[in-house]
């Protein structure tokens, strides 16, 4: 969890940076990469790379044996992120058009590049903007995890069910399920409503 939303959070500022440039050959690669991501199903997209990807991508071992080069985990991970950071650019970029246009023209009057001043001007003002949407994806987020259940990660569901394959207490670790992700997701909300409150700024988004 904690990896897919570092890593879809950083797809998500790179992509939206890359949305305003004036190459339209990355603009379209850009694009591709959200439409195809963000209209098809996540686990579709996780059982693509471990299935289709994962074969082609191994190494020879002394013993002459192939193995696979990324392991279940790592496909997981990679899934994740990139499924939520195709969201993570379109909230971000929404953020950034509601940014004021003379912002921007005051930042470059003082000689700050177009870099610049989308890392120190406009993404601080648009993640105050668009901070709730992207709070509601990252929750989202952290729910699909469950998914990489169908490719054996070792995470809460699959854990859980080897469990109570075992011990036949289904309706127990059902309820540890629940507690936990509603902690999960409950501690999460609270640290993205103590930032919201850490960057308020009257009159610009939250």
């Amino acid at each position: 969890m904690a990896l897919s939303l570092a890593l879809s959070l950083a797809i998500g500022v790179a992509g939206a940076w890359l949305q305003g440039t004036r190459l339209r050959l990355l603009r379209l690669v850009v694009n591709g990469y959200i439409q195809i991501f963000r209209n098809t199903p996540s686990l579709i997209q996780l059982y693509f790379f471990y299935f289709a990807l994962g074969p082609l991508i191994t190494m020879r071992l002394p013993d002459g044996s192939s193995v696979p080069m990324v392991s279940n985990f790592s496909w997981a991970a990679i899934c994740f992120s990139i499924y939520a950071g195709a969201f993570n650019i379109e909230i971000l970029r929404a953020g950034i058009e509601a940014v004021p246009r003379t912002t921007v023209e005051a930042a470059e009057s003082l000689g700050y590049s177009r870099l610049n001043a989308y890392i120190h001007i406009v993404l601080p003002l648009a993640l105050r903007i668009c901070l709730p949407a992207l709070n509601n994806n990252l929750i989202n987020l952290i729910k699909t995890t469950t998914i990489a259940y169908a490719i054996a990660v070792p995470e809460l569901l699959y854990v859980s069910n080897q469990i109570w394959s075992d011990a036949i207490n289904v309706p127990e670790m059902m309820n540890v399920l629940l507690v936990t992700y509603v902690a999960l997701v409950g501690l999460f909300v609270a640290g993205v409503t103590r930032l919201e409150r850490a960057l308020r700024v009257p009159g610009i988004g939250i």
